[in-house]
């Protein structure tokens, strides 16, 4: 009986110096080998796409160095577009904290730590000055001033583990808020420097990573800096900063994507108990299971926003001194479905108030609304590769 052709492997052309299999014996060898591997048939490219869209993120970079093939496979994107498609994500933390241009980047669980490429800027101005970050899709952005007054951006793509000049904001800015949304990037108000001086805005822009350019929105209704953002029931949320006359904002507003409007929310900042003016830095928000919390910078306090009364609850102590320095130097983000802080260990600082040593603390926490105590998980390692002071922190999840 004949074989099935359709069991059999694919045929391929045997080049030389090669066995044939179709001979036996050694009359197959038109030359000798060192070797004899067996022949293992090639995956096929939709089949190896999805083995590699599964393989773990923080390790992509390492393809860049197997050989020509991975590395193209890695640069042109697919991998990134196939992710979203199956619905595979993960998540990564990028952290600058020692100065200069140095950015590192850790896997979600702190297990694996890569130190990025330098950003290859020599402007003095922009290597030492304030920058602010954040995420769109595979793109790490980083913002800042160079020494002629501009504000400049620079994008960290994953596929080619480069640093790339632009694009710039249609306005350009710092001191503004941010949020991610998707592979999307949006940012709203701010400070611009313009010809005429220092101007607030009430702008707003989205970044598109895959065209690798910003779309200009509809304004807000305020204009705010030292203003925080985050993305909470589908919506881009603005929250507090001070207005043009610096005076400070409890209220915050929210862009709805699919009618392109923005809504006006008064008091969302308002607590008597603990007056805004008092935050000196722009409100620590995070958004996790599509709630609200705030971290309070001048109590260490965690709240949680309950969106029916528009007023906040308490849930107890931060193990970080978000105190410090007012607010800033202090991460707090969301990480799926947890709590992510880092900062300076109110433990160490009650047990040593004069201790000048260096070293983040990093803690995690899945947050419970109703929950009257919440379980702070200390989390170990790379604590020397960070000094005392956060200079930026973003997550990106792709």
């Amino acid at each position: 009986m004949a074989a099935d052709s359709s069991l059999m492997p694919p045929c391929r052309k045997i080049r030389k110096g090669e066995p044939n299999p179709n001979h036996s014996g050694s009359s197959g060898m038109e030359e000798p080998q060192d070797a004899d591997y067996p022949y293992v048939p090639q995956l096929c490219d939709d089949i190896e796409r999805l083995i590699l869209a599964r393989f773990p993120r923080s390790e992509y970079w390492k393809l860049n160095f197997l050989n020509k093939h991975f590395s193209h496979v890695l640069k042109s994107g697919e991998l990134f577009k196939l992710r979203r498609q199956i619905g595979f994500k993960e998540s990564s933390i990028f952290m600058s904290a020692s100065g200069g241009n140095c950015w590192w980047a850790f896997d979600r669980l702190f297990k694996c730590c890569r130190q990025l490429p330098e950003l290859p800027s020599r402007d003095v101005c922009f290597i030492g000055g304030d920058k602010e970050s954040l995420c769109a899709g595979s793109h790490l952005i980083v913002s800042g001033r160079e020494f002629t007054g501009c504000n400049v951006v620079w994008r960290f793509e994953l596929e080619t583990s480069k640093w790339f000049k632009g694009p710039s904001m249609i306005d350009p800015r710092c001191l503004f808020a941010s949020a991610t949304c998707g592979t999307f990037g949006f940012v709203a108000g701010g400070v611009e420097m313009g010809l005429h001086g220092v101007e607030v805005l009430n702008s707003a822009e989205k970044y598109n990573p895959e065209i690798k350019s910003w779309e200009r929105l509809p304004y807000m209704h305020k204009k705010r800096q030292l203003c925080s953002g985050c993305f909470m029931d589908d919506k881009f949320y603005v929250i507090g900063g001070k207005d043009e006359n610096h005076k400070e904002l409890t209220c915050g507003e929210s862009y709805n994507k699919d009618n392109n409007t923005w809504e006006l929310i008064q008091d969302m900042l308002k607590d008597d108990d603990n007056p805004v003016a008092k935050r000196q830095s722009p409100p620590l928000l995070a958004v996790v299971n599509n709630e609200l919390y705030c971290l309070e910078t001048s109590s260490n306090e965690l709240k949680v926003y309950l969106k029916k009364t528009n007023t906040w609850k308490k849930l107890g102590a931060v193990p970080v001194r978000a105190d410090l320095h007012k607010g800033w130097g202090v991460a707090f983000k969301s990480l799926g479905n947890e709590l992510l802080v880092i900062g300076y260990s109110s433990a160490i600082a009650s047990s040593n108030r004069n201790c000048n040593c260096n070293g983040m603390t990093i803690y995690t926490c899945r947050p419970e609304v109703k929950s009257e105590e919440l379980q702070w998980r200390c989390v170990e390692g790379y604590r020397d590769r960070l000094n005392f002071f956060l200079l930026n922190c973003c997550v990106m999840v792709a």
